[in-house]
């Protein structure tokens, strides 16, 4: 964990595809940053994890990489996966359950029990919805990261015979979901209260017909998959009695899908499963403006000695990999992120990932319909700082 007279250290992981193309223009930045505000700030840049690793070395990274990588206060990661392009036959290809195993390898790893992704329109970003209350959509997805869905346990007997059987088991435990519950009516009476001294208040029903200035609204199926569903509604309950100013809401998965695009502004804070936050959050994502412009963050707020990842929501684009195409403007969003959370610990730090964050907003509000090289992108946001 990063001190008073301890450097702040990066990992940086480019990865596949676009990953090394987008991870350059945030290091860019990341220079400038550390000049202008004369940040503590170090990073080291890792080949690893990526598809030429394993090509190489029958493996996407090196046995001790964890323990390389817990000794950084963060971790920024491009992208995983086919590095293309797809037009090359005879490309290392490598299947998804490989390919993106570090990234389960490090969110379980290293305790990342929160995947935070915002989902806001901005000015600038492609607007999928019509509607024009789709523009006062502010929600903030928060998707238990640790458990449930992708736990890894099961198997399968008689593979490939005409008999097979395939078993994929959920664990939720009572610990894990208490955890990501409370955290989700944390960061709501947080999001208020910046609001509030923003002057922009908003307010949500409560069940009780009472507005708030906040709103947790739950995810699960527990029509189908009730045990784990009635423990996360049961948990839900109990907890919401500690916050008496927060509102709450209940959605079942499917529901909360159609919702996202009737009416996505109703949400504040959204909190999901494993799978289910996975999903929501790709749909959220769609609503800010795209992939492109989504990033991805994978915290221990527990344990800040563990280091927290940052990555885009996209993936690797391996038709476009190498070619000055990719749009970094998620990657520099997800920089940005990756800033404010370090900076809860060094203000310093947070005041360059305000900074960046509005940099980069600002160039999509004036630059977003044009088509840019990856490296105009980088030039353009390095001009607003």
């Amino acid at each position: 964990m990063a001190t008073s007279d301890k450097p702040t250290r990066i990992a940086v992981t480019p990865g596949d595809g676009i990953g090394p193309d987008v991870i350059q223009q945030s290091l860019r930045v990341l220079e400038h940053l550390r000049q202008q505000y004369e940040l503590a700030l170090e990073w080291d840049v890792f080949d690893w994890p990526s598809t030429e690793w394993h090509r190489r070395n029958g493996d996407m990274m090196p046995a001790d990489a964890m323990t390389t990588l817990a000794g950084y206060d963060a971790i920024l990661l491009g992208a995983l996966g086919d590095p293309g392009p797809s037009r090359n036959a005879h490309r290392y290809v490598l299947s998804d359950s490989i390919s993106l195993s570090p990234l389960l390898q490090m969110r379980k790893g290293f305790d990342q029990w929160v995947c935070e992704r915002p989902a806001h329109q901005l000015k600038g970003a492609r607007q999928y919805l019509a509607d024009p209350r789709a523009a006062d959509t502010d929600m903030l997805v928060i998707r238990e990261n640790s458990e449930g869905e992708y736990v890894g346990q099961g198997g399968r007997l008689r593979q490939g015979r005409p008999g097979e059987i395939a078993t994929q088991t959920e664990i939720f435990t009572r610990f894990a979901t208490e955890r990501i519950i409370r955290f989700g009516f944390e960061r709501a009476r947080k999001r208020a209260g910046e609001r509030r001294e923003a002057g922009k208040p908003c307010t949500f029903d409560n069940p009780d017909g009472e507005r708030l200035e906040s709103q947790v609204c739950l995810i699960t199926k527990r029509n189908a998959l009730r045990h784990w569903g009635d423990m996360y509604t049961e948990v839900f309950a109990e907890i919401a009695k500690d916050y008496p100013d927060v509102a709450t809401h209940h959605e079942l998965v499917d529901a909360a899908c159609m919702k996202f695009v009737q009416a996505p502004w109703a949400f504040d804070v959204v909190v999901a499963s494993n799978l289910q936050g996975d999903i929501l959050t790709d749909l959220a994502a769609v609503i800010s403006g795209g992939l492109g412009v989504a990033p991805s963050c994978n915290l221990n707020p527990d344990d800040r000695s563990q280091p927290s990842m940052f990555e885009p929501t996209h993936g690797s684009a391996p038709d476009i990999a190498g070619q000055n195409k990719a749009d970094p403007t998620a990657m520099l969003f997800t920089t940005a992120r990756m800033l404010d959370w370090l900076g809860e610990q060094r203000p310093e730090l947070a005041r360059a990932g305000e900074a960046l964050y509005n940099a980069v907003a600002a160039d999509l509000a004036t630059h977003g319909h044009e088509q840019r090289s990856t490296v105009e992108v980088g030039d353009s946001v390095l001009a607003a700082l």
